[in-house]
């Protein structure tokens, strides 16, 4: 019998903080909705506590508009969840013309669950050239049950 020790995969870091995009100086948000307690820029920016938390039930979208085309290499995505059982789905659209087009990054769901799993966490490797707008929609619950969406964090490099 042969045998090999394998080192275990090296988990990336991520990129320290003056490598993230500054959402504030470089982009303008648009949400369909958001509580008064937890607006989206506490999702958007760094230091911020609680998070983004719509303000309604059902699907939600978040767009992120350039005022200058910006190359995306990475999305960093932090969902939490411990109130409520549910699946969530959300999508990932990118726009190299202002918004008249877009194209999707990826679509995925995920099961969230007060008992196991409360926090999805997505760092998603792009090459994206000149992005215009970047569109997160979020399924809250796929059922169609009356869970709002909510995102912890959202960072794009």
């Amino acid at each position: 019998m042969r045998k090999r020790i394998v080192a275990t995969a090296r988990q990336v870091a991520a990129p320290s903080p003056d490598k993230w995009l500054d959402l504030e100086a470089v982009a303008e948000v648009e949400v369909t909705s958001e509580e008064t307690d937890h607006p989206v820029e506490f999702a958007l920016l760094p230091g911020q506590a609680s998070g983004w938390r719509a303000a309604e039930p059902g699907e939600q979208s978040i767009r992120l508009l350039f005022a200058h085309p910006q190359p995306l290499r990475r999305i960093w995505l932090h969902f939490e969840e411990a109130r409520a059982e549910r699946v969530q789905e959300y999508v990932l659209r990118w726009s190299g013309d202002g918004g008249k087009t877009y194209r999707d990054i990826v679509r995925q769901q995920w099961h969230f669950s007060p008992r196991g799993s409360i926090a999805e966490t997505e760092d998603h490797r792009v090459e994206l050239p000149a992005v215009t707008a970047l569109e997160l929609s979020i399924i809250p619950d796929k059922s169609g049950g009356g869970a709002k969406a909510c995102l912890e964090a959202m960072r794009l490099a």
